[in-house]
């Protein structure tokens, strides 16, 4: 694997971003041209089921993503006690869920210090934490 860093770190999954996601976006307006042009209660049900789909795909989508931010941040709350002095360890409740993901990629050598800049609001946007990490931790198991 090509080693991780800030510029490569985004999760692809082929078969749901380039395959599922898109069918059901197309099926989507696909049911809405059909109902354009052939106004009826058929046509216009298949609107409501295609809607349905489309809504599970991102429900199946978010809901994965959000389980795997509850185990980050409980992984990081641990690795927060092994590492970081108590003091800063009770300042990292004030971190928000976006703000732990991003500093899981931040390498043990350096987390007590991005944690400060964090804590003092001197960075404070996932984005810019990603970006100010020099040692990547990567995170290959991504969903």
């Amino acid at each position: 694997m090509e080693p991780q860093n800030f510029s490569n770190h985004t999760r692809w999954h082929p078969p749901f971003h380039f395959f599922i996601l898109p069918v059901m976006l197309i099926n989507f307006f696909w049911s809405v041209v059909v109902f354009v042009k052939v106004p009826d209660r058929n046509s216009g049900w298949w609107i409501v089921v295609s809607l349905a789909l489309l809504m599970l795909t991102f429900f199946v989508r978010t809901n994965s993503l959000k389980v795997q931010d509850r185990i980050i941040r409980l992984e990081e709350r641990l690795r927060y006690q092994q590492l970081l002095s108590p003091t800063l360890t009770a300042q990292a409740a004030t971190l928000t869920p976006a703000q732990i993901c991003a500093l899981r990629f931040a390498g043990d050598d350096e987390l007590a210090e991005l944690m400060n800049q964090v804590v003092a609001g001197q960075v404070w946007r996932p984005k810019d934490i990603k970006a100010a990490i020099k040692n990547w931790r990567a995170d290959y198991f991504r969903v």
